[in-house]
């Protein structure tokens, strides 16, 4: 089904896009001996208006991902209204103010950090009546001002989410930028398996091959798909 709002040439733009990131997924896969479809492919839309998004849409891409509750709000309610079928995902990092809207909005929230906002999601959770599937953030590296808990506190967090009834589906963390990302998404796998979770939410447009190899389940492609940010 073709969007009459979506012009043509940016269609088949957006569509070139989606075809070449997803036979990069499905050629990682199939090395890794994987199945393309065991890749949850989000493209993340942040700082891209629904000009840039609709013909993504068109394309067939329907898991989205947002880095800030305001801007998700600002553009994602017209957009769900009119695609139904869209699932969102929170894929930056998230204020505990901001709880009762992320709890609205979206469908997946991958920055869970701190017991503090396992707190805030838990009271949001249960006035909402709705509970998104969430990834704890871990940061591997130990940089400070970076998102994530350590590993060392991994396992509480853990505990915390769970004793809150919150659906913790797996593990998600972001690289540093000026080092090979494999020994990362490695350690990340490791650290999943011993924590009896299946989800791996790493790779990014610059080393999502690499990070499917090492059995991601979800990837948060931007660039890739958009081209550069606005």
């Amino acid at each position: 089904m073709t969007d009459p709002a979506c012009p043509d040439n940016e269609r088949v733009d957006a569509a070139a896009r989606l075809a070449d990131v997803r036979a990069q997924i499905a050629r990682a896969a199939a090395d890794a001996r994987r199945h393309a479809d065991d890749v949850t492919l989000i493209a993340v839309s942040k700082t891209h208006g629904a000009d840039a998004i609709v013909p993504l849409i068109a394309a067939g891409q329907r898991v989205f991902g947002e880095n800030r509750v305001q801007e998700a709000e600002a553009k994602w309610p017209e957009l769900r209204a009119a695609y139904p079928d869209i699932r969102l995902h929170m894929v930056g990092q998230l204020q505990s103010n901001k709880a009762d809207e992320a709890v609205r909005l979206f469908d997946c929230i991958h920055s869970l950090d701190r017991p503090s906002l396992v707190a805030a999601l838990a009271r949001a959770m249960d006035r909402a009546g709705r509970r998104p599937d969430c990834f704890l953030q871990v940061n591997l590296e130990g940089a400070s001002g970076k998102g994530g808990c350590s590993p060392a506190a991994l396992h509480a967090l853990l505990g915390d989410a769970r004793a809150a009834d919150i659906p913790v589906i797996g593990l998600m963390t972001v690289p540093p930028l000026d080092r090979e990302p494999a020994p990362w998404f490695a350690l990340l796998a490791k650290l999943a398996d011993d924590h009896g979770l299946t989800g791996l939410s790493m790779g990014m447009s610059g080393d999502y091959p690499t990070a499917v190899r090492l059995g991601a389940t979800h990837i948060r492609v931007g660039t890739a798909l958009f081209g550069s940010r606005g």
